[in-house]
């Protein structure tokens, strides 16, 4: 039998006044070994009793000494026990002691608004609108940038078709050359 009497293993049901009959004459019964009537010794001062021992005791007594198993079990009821707390990993605690904190910062920064000058969270880019606003701006730079480049070769180059495209080409592998 378990060591740990406070909270044994399997099914547990509480004392009555048949199942304490039922161990005190078993304690005492001549036919049991002395093992089983010490077990019955042991539970007959328990207000709780494991149905395993409980079921052992029945089994081994006389038959014609035994009460029913329905007589035995009447107004008795099954005791269920709380399981033992899981033990939460490292990481868990760490986790929650990092969500508690900001919990906290929270509830400090809400009661203390009113009293506190405002934060200015600027963040480039926060919207949807910001980033198609931007992307557009830099198109719109480079065509700019193209086409101012595009009529200064031309001009400078009086329209030689010679010297504009080596010119455009130069210019344009400086600019896109992967950098060593």
């Amino acid at each position: 039998m378990s060591s740990d009497h406070t909270n044994p293993p399997g099914l547990v049901v509480s004392t009555t006044d048949p199942i304490l009959a039922f161990l005190t004459s078993a304690s005492t019964d001549p036919h049991l070994s002395q093992e089983l009537q010490q077990i019955a010794s042991n539970l007959s001062s328990k207000p709780n009793v494991p149905y395993k021992s409980l079921r052992a005791l029945w089994l081994a007594s006389n038959a014609s000494t035994r009460p029913q198993l329905v007589q035995l079990f009447s107004g008795s009821e099954f005791v269920l026990t709380s399981p033992k707390p899981r033990e939460k990993s490292e990481e868990l605690k760490a986790r929650l002691q990092k969500l508690a904190e900001i919990l906290e910062r929270n509830a400090y920064a809400e009661l203390v608004k009113d009293i506190t000058p405002k934060k200015e969270t600027n963040e480039p880019f926060s919207s949807y609108k910001d980033q198609l606003g931007f992307g557009l701006h830099v198109v719109v730079t480079m065509f700019t940038g193209y086409l101012v480049g595009y009529a200064a070769f031309r001009a400078l180059f009086n329209h030689s078709p010679v010297m504009v495209h080596p010119c455009t080409h130069g210019a344009v592998s400086l600019i896109c050359r992967k950098p060593d």
